[in-house]
């Protein structure tokens, strides 16, 4: 069913609809997003998985429009979750790498987020909406780098890159669970105590004046990979044969599904399901070497071939998107959830921005964008990096990429070939690459005016 109404109009239908009476505020929909770590392309049942079910993240991918050609900005974390709370690519935001909590004596971080880019929170803030974010943060540890500290009214979760276990919370030793400011100290599974502080956030807001932004992010599926004991041995029973590492993944995923059927649940028992846009998303690609299934695409985690770049994505809205719908058609990422969610929530972009709203795709109406480049990029350190950046980039269905800063790039067509599978020598089509790599050229030189290391104080 194609829309004719403004997201502005339809919440004021929902709202007189209902019989209540309503602030201008109020009328504006709630806005989920749920950002999952390290979620593999195939790693879902509505993908394939066929040794995994996953119904509730299904029924919520049905339930509105499911986004089959999304890119995530980066095929590791931080760089992503910059890019989505900036609206620009990592590198333009200050994130070209992963932002680690530190070592003693080592150089492990490669990012520090721009403070002088209102964030999506910021501007979502003055448009009339309570800000939240439950869940892992990954940009920094310390003001003025902490959630609070970047526009979001309330925090409950992990302020670090990842748990060293799931039920101790740790990472290096150190504790980074957090209220706001306050240390804390829960006791749980890390997907079961998001899932709880969400839902308890939800019953909050049943009666609250204000529509809310929530950024829920899961750390799971991210190493280490730690189920639950009783959903391990669900999976083993069930698929017969199956090695003990997929076991674990497939429990953790299978558990994680059950976190988002929960949280669901929840928007419907508290009446907010209806006029709540729900984003469901991944930062990157599955890890590989964990077991993650990325098919049909080549690669994981930390490589720029499709299969860590490319993540399941849908967008629910009952009160104005029709369930049911599937597009491939279009090169949407992560930095482009910025402008839509904005443009919905009646926010003001007075700065300029990489990303672009793709509303209208969502409202079922003519979405014809003009053509644009696209640019991955991550810098990191180790041996195999040695602290210098690789990159990708595609213009249409061609893409240039490469893998390690060391390697040469390697082209390739992907509506022909979209597993990657056939490298096409650059003298086979010197326009094309030289379209390609001096696009990225451009790009890399104007991302070089953004720092990405912060000052000792």
């Amino acid at each position: 069913m194609k829309s004719f109404f403004t997201p502005f109009a339809l919440a004021l239908l929902f709202c007189f609809g209902s019989g209540s009476v309503c602030s201008q505020e109020k009328t504006k929909p709630n806005l989920l997003v749920i950002m999952v770590d390290d979620l593999g392309y195939g790693d879902l049942s509505i993908y394939g998985a066929p040794d995994l079910k996953s119904p509730h993240i299904d029924g919520l991918m049905e339930a509105g429009l499911r986004i089959d050609s999304f890119y995530a900005n980066c095929p590791v974390c931080s760089p992503t979750r910059a890019s989505f709370l900036t609206g620009l690519y990592p590198d333009r935001a200050g994130v070209p790498g992963v932002i680690r909590t530190p070592l003693p004596g080592q150089s492990t971080s490669w990012g520090n987020l721009r403070n002088d880019v209102p964030s999506l929170p910021s501007v979502l803030g003055e448009a009339g909406y309570d800000t939240a974010l439950i869940g892992k943060w990954h940009l920094g540890l310390e003001a003025p780098d902490r959630p609070t500290d970047v526009g979001f009214d309330f925090f409950h979760g992990f302020l670090g890159d990842m748990m060293d276990d799931y039920y101790k919370h740790l990472r290096h030793g150190k504790h980074y669970m957090r209220k706001n400011e306050e240390p804390i100290h829960p006791e749980g599974h890390a997907t079961d105590l998001f899932t709880d502080w969400t839902v308890d956030y939800l019953a909050s807001r049943k009666s609250a004046e204000k529509p809310f932004f929530l950024f829920l992010a899961y750390n799971a599926p991210h190493t280490p990979i730690q189920p639950p004991r009783d959903w391990l041995e669900k999976v083993k029973q069930r698929e017969s044969g199956i090695s003990d590492k997929r076991a674990a993944l497939v429990a953790l995923i299978e558990h994680l599904d059950d976190g988002v059927g929960r949280v669901v649940n929840s928007l419907k028992k508290e009446g907010l399901w209806e006029n709540t846009v729900v984003v469901f998303t991944s930062d990157n690609g599955g890890q590989s070497n964990v077991g993650a299934r990325n098919i049909p695409w080549r690669g994981g985690k930390q490589e720029m071939w499709e299969g860590g770049l490319r993540v399941g994505t849908s967008v629910t809205w009952p009160a104005a998107i029709e369930e049911g719908r599937i597009t491939d058609e279009h090169d949407l990422m992560t930095m482009d959830l910025y402008s839509t969610l904005a443009e919905i929530g009646g926010a003001t972009i007075d700065h300029k921005i990489d990303g672009r709203s793709f509303l209208p795709l969502l409202m079922d109406e003519a979405y014809q964008p003009e053509p644009r480049p696209l640019f991955w990029v991550r810098l990191e350190g180790n041996q195999k990096y040695g602290g210098l950046p690789y990159h990708a980039a595609k213009i249409g269905d061609w893409k240039l990429l490469r893998n390690t800063p060391f390697e040469p790039y390697q082209m390739f067509r992907l509506d022909t070939d979209s597993g990657e599978t056939t490298e096409i020598p650059r003298q086979k089509a010197p326009q094309k690459y030289n379209e390609l790599f001096r696009a990225l050229m451009a790009h890399i030189n104007e991302a070089g005016k953004i720092p990405w290391q912060r000052e000792n104080p």
